[in-house]
């Protein structure tokens, strides 16, 4: 897989923080074959030689910092290509068994890096960045990137002439959590881990003491603004708070709506509400069914579920019609 919310955010942080000086930032760029990540996966390394993120489970994260000291002795970014295909790989070379050439980009890490800047600015602006990198030739490391509903910058690219490789660089899901009984704080935790953005709402300030919940967790009595890279959850307990909520979120551009309790209750809800068109991102009960008892696991299956609409594998998803009390 790619590089995930919370290494991205792990890597901004070290990189903003500056405490361990960085040398340079290494990307999986290219996989022929079978590898530990895939392209977009990515690693910090620091000049003493600590690392933040993962490319290959470790295995060849020596011969990477290597390779960054080079690539920060002389300010120029490299390719750097490490076959691990063939029997004889597993006896004679590093062993990882993983069966795929890897070709990663490794580039100094500056203050003005343009990639580094721009994982800032994903992260500020919640906005995704549509990145183009040079991979090849005299030109390695040199891009070109577009904001959402901006005009593209950096260096212009002739394809044809250059081996490139093209990502999307999003924003962290933001989870917006309406209601803030017992059974929220698990999930708060769950994704707070995963390095997404928590958001709960709920209009009873007794529930909302910063205590019960991971740091970092955004708390208000209000529904707030909602944008494509959002995912909510209408979990209040309480049928007509909750419709209010399902209302809102309907009207929305959130990615997911997960309402929580049996697939009867969100009915009820519907009809209340009036609601006869089919919302494919509309689920209830909120949560894959994996058997889950209690706030804990419960939270296990709803965090489930929407890194399943995060990674857009929605067609995995099993069609329920679950009678529980969620």
């Amino acid at each position: 897989m790619s590089a995930t919310a919370a290494e991205l955010a792990a890597i901004r942080q070290a990189w903003r923080n500056g405490r361990r000086p960085a040398l340079a930032l290494a990307t999986l760029v290219e996989v022929e074959g079978s590898s530990y990540r895939r392209p977009g996966a990515r690693l910090l390394i620091n000049a003493d030689g600590s690392t933040v993120g993962n490319l290959t489970g470790g295995c060849l994260d020596q011969e990477i910092v290597e390779a960054a000291e080079n690539v920060h002795r002389t300010g120029c970014a490299q390719v750097v290509e490490y076959d691990l295909r063939g029997d004889e790989e597993a006896v004679l070379g590093w062993g990882m068994g993983c069966n795929g050439l890897l070709r990663i980009l490794v580039e100094p890490a500056t203050p003005s890096s343009s990639m580094l800047q721009l994982l800032d600015q994903t992260v500020v602006l919640r906005k995704s960045v549509q990145i183009t990198t040079v991979v090849s030739g005299p030109q390695t490391g040199l891009r070109r990137w577009q904001v959402d509903g901006e005009e593209a910058r950096g260096t212009l690219i002739d394809r044809g002439e250059h081996h490139v490789f093209t990502e999307t660089l999003a924003p962290a899901p933001r989870v917006v959590i309406c209601g803030a009984g017992d059974d929220v704080p698990p999930i708060a935790r769950a994704a707070t881990g995963l390095g997404w953005e928590v958001v709960v709402a709920d209009h009873r300030r007794a529930l909302l003491g910063p205590t019960r919940f991971p740091a970092g967790t955004k708390l208000t009595r209000t529904l707030p603004p909602v944008d494509s890279g959002s995912y909510i959850l209408v979990m209040t307990h309480n049928f007509l708070r909750d419709a209010e909520y399902l209302s809102a979120a309907l009207a929305s551009p959130a990615a997911y709506i997960g309402v929580l309790g049996p697939s009867r209750r969100l009915q009820r809800m519907r009809d209340y509400l009036g609601i006869t068109a089919a919302e494919a991102r509309l689920r209830g009960p909120a949560g894959l069914d994996l058997g889950g008892q209690g706030p804990d696991e419960i939270a296990i299956e709803i965090i489930a579920e929407l890194l399943a609409a995060a990674r857009q594998r929605v067609r995995t998803w099993p069609e329920r019609q679950r009678s529980g009390v969620r």
